[in-house]
């Protein structure tokens, strides 16, 4: 039995404003338009899940307790605007930063696909059928390594990635979106067609 069609969001530079280490739950904003985004995958059926590195917590920068508290922020923030997220993965390691347990070589940190194997596991998804977005070529990488279509975003890092970064990329995005609500109406279509 196939399972259901998801689109993988990363976090930081997609959902929200790219701040740097988002180190307090005030810090956390929205980028405009994306709450709409994540409901209209809400209303069409799509499962919205969150992928995201955090490696300010093998760096030191912030606690696990602080990390949680900036997710639960995410949560609030999207349902007082009529949407929710399905799942949301986190890798808090770095590969030479830190102390162990935190200062680990993973599978889970992007662009390796540990985060999204982990989630169709768990969530029942279909990678084959399912979306990566994201600001950073490396989000890119991660969706196909995982197996899905990929979309860069020009919201946080997305637009230097584009206009400075094209001619070292390794891999290539499906689709460029102006934000997280173009890449949805990209994915959206395609659905349809």
């Amino acid at each position: 039995m196939r399972g259901a069609p998801a689109v993988f969001i990363d976090r930081d530079g997609t959902l929200t404003e790219e701040v740097g280490y988002v180190n307090h739950p005030k810090r956390l904003r929205l980028i405009p338009r994306a709450a709409d985004a994540v409901r209209l995958l809400n209303e069409r059926g799509l499962r919205a899940v969150v992928v995201t590195n955090q490696s300010g917590v093998a760096r030191g920068f912030f606690s696990e307790e602080v990390l949680h508290a900036v997710n639960a922020e995410l949560i609030a923030h999207l349902k007082a605007q009529g949407a929710f997220i399905d799942g949301l993965y986190v890798c808090p390691h770095h590969p030479t930063e830190g102390q162990p347990p935190y200062r680990a070589r993973c599978d889970c940190r992007k662009p390796k696909p540990g985060l999204l194997f982990q989630a169709a596991a768990e969530l029942g998804l279909d990678l084959a059928a399912s979306y990566m977005v994201g600001d950073k070529i490396s989000d890119v990488a991660v969706g196909r390594g995982a197996g899905t279509a990929a979309i860069l975003v020009l919201t946080g890092y997305g637009l230097g990635e584009w206009e400075y970064r094209r001619p070292r990329w390794e891999c290539t995005p499906d689709y460029v979106a102006q934000d997280l609500m173009d890449a949805v109406h990209w994915i959206l279509a395609r659905s349809r067609a």
